[in-house]
């Protein structure tokens, strides 16, 4: 599967180089990388051999082509490489919203697997859901994603749609809600420098019993949830309509139009 060509080194693409960095999953040697204005990722793997914006001829030697520019850029990016690639190298998109079909057809009908990424791939604890009607296109981009943290199969493309709003744009989601939640602790008379120490390590404390303690998080909320306790004044007024569950909901619901949107 190697060479590793990256089309984009931005966030997402910088996040995943940086992964595979530290989890020594591919060989500097191995990996070329394009973007007009390479990342820290990028630039430290560029030092230990990795190939930084190669020549349009050496494209010939990919073997898989990651696709990780903004969904607004892809055809440019398919319009400035395509001729140049071999015929069996296989494309992995991450670019959101954006059809299987559409992007095999700018790369001249090569195999195409779909990925909805997050960027916690920088440190091996990503999520991927990732999607490909041809076999070796999907075993291609679980080589790529698993070094990467998890990944999740899914059976049908439109659910992309479903997975970006749930998986790839969720981080975004529950740093708003800490910013929101440290701003609250300032308001209630804590010292900002206190209200974010108390937010953030809550969070991440709350997260990781989630992760390794394998209880639902709704048992989880009972255990910390006693009757006419404070906890239990606090979720009166987070599952109040329009309550957090109606929220999340609408939210979804916003990012599965706008990722359709991107697609079309």
């Amino acid at each position: 599967m190697t060479p590793i060509l990256m089309l984009g080194a931005g966030r997402m693409g910088g996040a995943m180089l940086a992964g595979w960095r530290k989890a020594g999953a591919f060989a500097a040697s191995d990996l070329m990388i394009r973007d007009p204005n390479p990342g820290q990722a990028a630039a430290q793997l560029g030092a230990e051999g990795a190939q930084l914006n190669p020549a349009d001829a050496d494209l010939a030697r990919a073997r898989t082509v990651v696709l990780a520019v903004k969904p607004q850029l892809w055809r440019e990016a398919a319009a400035e490489t395509v001729s140049w690639l071999s015929e069996d190298a296989v494309i992995v998109s991450v670019a959101a919203g954006v059809k299987s079909a559409d992007i095999s057809r700018e790369f001249g009908g090569r195999p195409v697997a779909r990925v909805m990424p997050t960027t916690a791939a920088a440190i091996g604890q990503g999520t991927a859901s990732l999607y490909a009607d041809d076999p070796a296109a999907l075993s291609r981009a679980r080589a790529l994603f698993e070094p990467l943290g998890a990944v999740v199969d899914l059976a049908d493309e439109n659910l992309m749609h479903a997975a970006t709003a749930v998986s790839g744009s969720a981080p975004a989601y529950l740093y708003a809600f800490i910013e929101a939640l440290e701003a609250a602790g300032v308001t209630a008379g804590l010292k900002p420098k206190d209200a974010a120490g108390l937010a953030r390590s809550t969070i991440t404390g709350a997260a990781a019993l989630l992760a390794e303690g394998g209880e639902e998080p709704s048992e989880l909320r009972r255990q910390v949830t006693s009757p006419g306790g404070t906890t239990q004044a606090a979720l009166d007024v987070l599952l109040t309509e329009p309550s957090l569950q109606t929220l999340l909901r609408e939210a979804v619901a916003a990012a599965v139009r706008r990722s359709k949107e991107l697609g079309a």
